[in-house]
């Protein structure tokens, strides 16, 4: 563990995007490719309420749970292990608190967003809705329309380099 510490500091990735957009599919390509510790709400609610819960189930777990990831995350970070954050982080304000958070444990962060339009998010959470893998949860049209207005999409300016190359043709913003 010493010899991680020595090399280079850790990263926080914070995986941004509303149901659907890919979020596991980005995160599950960084796990393999930084060896890292992937956190995903959604799954740990699973395992813990089953894959079915009830929505007031899943709206009163989604909170505590992700605290708690967010405990097992600084303690890897603080051990030199890098993280990636699946918890959507849908405001400007929730990814810089993240990004402080970081920063204050010595290691660097990195904002990846998957920014789709909602009719595509719509199409693609209808397909999975009829066939739920693990780990996931149905999501209705009208859910999809409240987060939708909720929903802060990154500017350029704070993506990683690698993911604003990506992004930039679903219409971000420069900062």
């Amino acid at each position: 563990m010493e010899a991680r510490k020595l090399s280079r500091p850790p990263t926080l990735h914070l995986i941004v995007g509303l149901p659907g957009s890919g979020k596991t599919t980005l995160a599950l390509s960084l796990e393999r490719e930084h060896d890292a510790l992937r956190l995903c709400p959604d799954e740990w609610i699973a395992r813990l309420y089953g894959n079915s819960p009830s929505q007031p189930i899943l709206d009163a777990a989604r909170d505590p749970v992700e605290q708690l990831q967010w405990t097992v995350a600084e303690r890897a970070l603080q051990l030199g292990v890098s993280v990636i954050l699946e918890f959507g982080f849908w405001s400007r304000s929730e990814r810089e608190q993240f990004r402080a958070r970081a920063a204050a444990l010595g290691a660097s962060s990195e904002v990846h967003a998957l920014v789709l339009p909602e009719d595509e998010l719509w199409a693609r959470l209808s397909q999975r809705n009829a066939k739920l893998p693990p780990g996931t949860f149905a999501v209705t049209r009208e859910q999809l329309a409240t987060w939708w207005k909720l929903f802060e999409p990154p500017v350029l300016g704070e993506l990683s380099r690698r993911s604003a190359e990506i992004a930039a043709p679903g219409g971000l913003t420069r900062a």
